[in-house]
């Protein structure tokens, strides 16, 4: 969907933020304010609850994080059916007023929203010369008061009517003293789960805030809307159609979604790769083939293919050319990689033999999700590389892989990263046999390659005290430069962005022979330049660029393979990782950058599982 002119001109606009709710025999209150705590990941600008308790609703929203509405609500609050939701505002003023949930006039209703109005400005007037009195600056507040209008008897035909008015993408709960028992629900472009417990039933914008209570979910779809009791769940379609959903199963346990013993997800998560890793090939390694079970894509389709391309945001994008480099190598196949916020919009030259591959961790990002959409529309075969079952990607891709690496709770991908490009290194593998571009010998080696790297990655991650010691020596650097070359450059990308995200640290990644084309006047001693420069086939290459930066005065810290001992007259700091495979390279040269900007993020005093003015599922544009 277009975002118009008018959505950049509104200077408060909610977008990636977490919606709770309840309904059944339990004190509601508890339940919104621990289902909060799991979807703080999903924005911590701000909170807030409203609960129906002796037919009245009562709101309570503040400025910050869950912890201080928590303190807000009075104790003795009890309710069996409530609402709440914490926001991430990209824009505008963060406040108590702003903060969901909106009411209406009367008091009558409250409503959470995740996503944009695109023509809240003008039904905002229109409610205005009818007498509404709005309270806050924010686009969400519509809604409440278009409800308001068209409510009579059943809040359900008056949430469908106002949807009818607005333009723009919406995940919303709505609750009303006129119907004390009943939450509805809806959605466009933005992710709503409904949770089914016994004599209870839940919503959610993320199955972890709800897997607690029940592991029985329904994904809506777009154009769906849900009226939900304690013991009844009615879902309609776009046309106004009662439907019967399928009912999903969450596979996760509750216990990844705590931090364990770890004192943060993002550290948690690190040390989990290995486990994540062999979770990405377990069960689609037969021998020397490679198996998926829901590509839906035959073998002469497959040999039809003319072109890849990738496309996708942020940290998946870096994984996308990691992609691009094993595909081609293995495929023998053009492919490129696309940002998915460009590609949506340009006229891409694709067609029927074009297979377009969508990569996100939620399966909800709105620039993905419009790029597949593009795709499929110029008659492109699209599949989705997503780690989330049911999400809308999932659904709406003709064939998919999921990453199986469980909940991502730290904002900085970590572990989807490393998972993604074990999923596209086994896609090369198995696109490589069935057009006859590698043998069985090469798939079986490949295979056998891969097997090991969950071991190598314990290897490296016990590295990380001599990297918590490089992090004291560098935390207070104001900038930095990472370099690297074939496959290794785009975990220069990914180890700047790293830093940026949770160390607020400027850092730029390069490809290491750039470096003299620019990058190379910054170089002094007080910015480190980080070089990923295993021994491989590009490692006297990259050993030049070593020698240019230290001729220069610069600080070197330098991740090379524990083979290679000719560093240390070159650099400052030396990490070693085991020698493996060129392709699999990336997979064990990201965990020391991963942990590097962790320690320097924490000796900072930064949040690294919640960092300023980020959110973890780009739900909108």
């Amino acid at each position: 969907m277009e975002i118009s002119l008018k959505y950049f001109l509104n200077k408060n606009v909610n977008k990636m933020c977490g919606i709770i709710g309840y309904v059944g025999n339990k004190n509601a209150v508890g339940i919104l304010l621990h289902g909060l705590k799991k979807l703080e990941y999903r924005g911590y600008d701000s909170a807030g609850i409203s609960y129906i308790e002796d037919s009245n609703i009562q709101t309570i929203k503040i400025a910050g994080k869950i912890n201080k509405l928590e303190k807000a609500v009075p104790k003795e609050a009890n309710s069996n059916i409530g609402i709440g939701h914490t926001r991430w505002a990209t824009h505008g003023i963060v406040n108590e007023t702003n903060a969901h949930p909106h009411i209406d006039c009367k008091n009558n209703i409250a409503v959470v929203h995740n996503g944009i109005i695109e023509n809240f400005s003008a039904l905002k007037k229109i409610l205005e010369n009818e007498g509404h009195k709005f309270h806050s600056s924010t686009d969400s507040e519509v809604i409440a008061h278009l409800i308001e209008k068209f409510m009579e008897d059943d809040l359900e035909d008056a949430v469908i009517k106002a949807l009818k008015l607005i333009e723009g993408a919406y995940g919303i709960a709505v609750i009303s003293d006129k119907e004390p028992d009943k939450i509805v629900v809806a959605r466009l472009s933005s992710p709503l789960v409904i949770g089914m417990g016994e004599n209870e039933n839940f919503v959610a914008s993320d199955a972890s805030a709800i897997a607690s209570y029940t592991k029985k979910v329904i994904y809506l779809k777009d154009g769906e809307v849900a009226s939900i009791t304690k013991n009844k769940i009615s879902v309609r379609n776009s046309n106004e159609k009662n439907i019967d959903k399928n009912i999903s199963k969450i596979h996760w346990e509750v216990e990844s979604t705590e931090k364990g013993s770890f004192p943060h997800f993002m550290l948690k998560e690190i040390y989990e790769q290995p486990t994540t890793i062999e979770n990405a090939f377990k069960g689609r390694i037969y021998d020397s083939n490679v198996k998926f079970g829901g590509l839906n894509l035959s073998d002469d389709q497959i040999k039809k293919i003319e072109r890849i391309v990738i496309t996708s945001c942020g940290t998946s994008w870096h994984a996308s050319l990691i992609g691009k480099y094993i595909l081609e190598d293995v495929v023998k196949i053009p492919v490129d990689v696309e940002y998915a916020s460009e590609f949506r919009y340009r006229k891409p030259v694709i067609d029927k033999n074009t297979l377009v591959l969508v990569l996100s961790q939620s399966g909800e990002t709105a620039d993905t999700l419009g790029a597949l959409r593009e795709a499929k529309r110029c008659g492109a075969t699209v599949l989705g590389i997503v780690n989330v079952p049911g999400s809308t990607i999932a659904r709406e891709s003709d064939g998919g892989i999921y990453l199986h690496a469980g909940p991502e709770i730290g904002v900085a991908s970590t572990k989807t990263f490393t998972s993604h490009i074990v999923v596209l290194y086994l896609l090369s593998i198995y696109l490589g046999l069935v057009k006859n571009k590698i043998s069985k010998a090469e798939a079986s080696k490949m295979i056998n390659n891969l097997k090991d790297i969950p071991s190598k990655v314990n290897e490296v991650l016990k590295t990380n005290k001599d990297i918590e010691r490089i992090a004291e020596k560098y935390f207070r650097t104001k900038n930095a430069l990472y370099l690297g070359r074939g496959y290794n450059y785009p975990i220069a990308l990914e180890g700047a962005l790293k830093l940026k995200e949770i160390s607020y640290i400027h850092a730029e990644g390069y490809p290491a022979a750039e470096m003299k084309h620019g990058p190379i006047a910054l170089i002094d001693k007080n910015m480190p330049s980080v070089f990923i420069a295993p021994y491989d086939s590009l490692y006297k290459k990259i050993l030049s660029n070593i020698e240019e930066v230290k001729a220069r005065g610069g600080k070197i810290i330098a991740i090379t393979t524990d083979s290679n001992n000719s560093l240390n007259a070159f650099v400052d700091e030396i990490i070693y990782v085991p020698s493996v495979d060129e392709k699999l390279m990336p997979i064990l040269t990201i965990i020391p950058l991963q942990l590097l900007a962790y320690y320097i993020a924490i000796k900072r005093g930064c949040d690294v599982d919640k960092p300023r003015n980020l959110a973890k599922s780009v739900t909108v544009e």
